[in-house]
């Protein structure tokens, strides 16, 4: 009898401790790394806003009034449209009521806009010159959508370059020879827009007269980042 002790209690040991005879498997070795791209390009489309406020007694007076404004500038302005060049398009729209000190209405006030955007620089401010009865209340240079996806589809290449060597330098580093890729996941940033600060544009309209506006591009930075995991073998 016992013979039969000592199998029996390994054999209860084992069904009892399951996590310690698993120890001895070896155990992936994981690491977390990240590596980015970014590049530096010339700004290439100009987005204008225009405006014009009305007041009256009446809502539908005020609505009218600025109907009529927006209708005829969208007329001039699209004279001069071009696909990608120069693209014209009506923006916000609104009236709203007028309060007096007794808190009753004794007013209507709304405000309509209109948008003047594309990669011709000399004929966007041209044309926004002509607009004498809409006033600028913003301008702003950005990269265009097709200047963008061309652009973070250059840098997303570069990161995964530089996620690729630096996986191989922290392999090596570690003394394995060889990975395999984890998780990863990969993102894009770049700066905002910067517009043209509302008070600088009011000055810019008064003082024109029917000439084109100053304007002048900067540069947006594009940067792609790739992050995820590694495991080393």
């Amino acid at each position: 009898m016992k013979r039969l002790v000592f199998p029996i209690v390994v054999a209860l040991l084992a069904a009892a401790h399951p996590l310690a005879w698993s120890q001895t498997a070896p155990v992936p070795q994981q690491v977390s790394l990240s590596a980015s791209g970014h590049v530096e390009a010339a700004q290439d489309w100009l987005t204008v806003r225009m405006g014009l406020t009305r007041e009256a007694a009446d809502a539908s007076v005020v609505q009218n009034q600025l109907r009529s404004a927006i209708d005829a500038a969208l007329t001039t302005a699209r004279a001069q449209a071009r696909s990608q060049q120069m693209e014209v398009r009506s923006g916000a729209f609104g009236v709203s009521p007028r309060y007096g000190r007794d808190g009753k209405i004794n007013g209507w006030q709304g405000t309509a806009e209109l948008v003047l955007e594309g990669r011709d620089v000399p004929l966007i401010t041209a044309t926004a010159g002509r607009l004498s009865s809409l006033t600028v209340s913003s301008m702003g240079f950005s990269l265009s959508r097709d200047a963008r996806r061309r652009l973070e589809s250059e840098v997303q290449a570069q990161a995964i370059e530089r996620f690729r060597a630096r996986a191989t330098e922290v392999t090596q580093a570690f003394g394995f020879t060889a990975y395999t890729l984890g998780t990863i996941s990969i993102s894009s940033t770049d700066e905002s827009v910067r517009p043209m600060p509302r008070m600088m544009a009011m000055e810019a309209r008064a003082a024109m007269a029917d000439a084109p506006l100053p304007a002048e591009a900067g540069t947006d930075t594009v940067s792609v980042t790739v992050a995820g995991s590694i495991v080393l073998r």
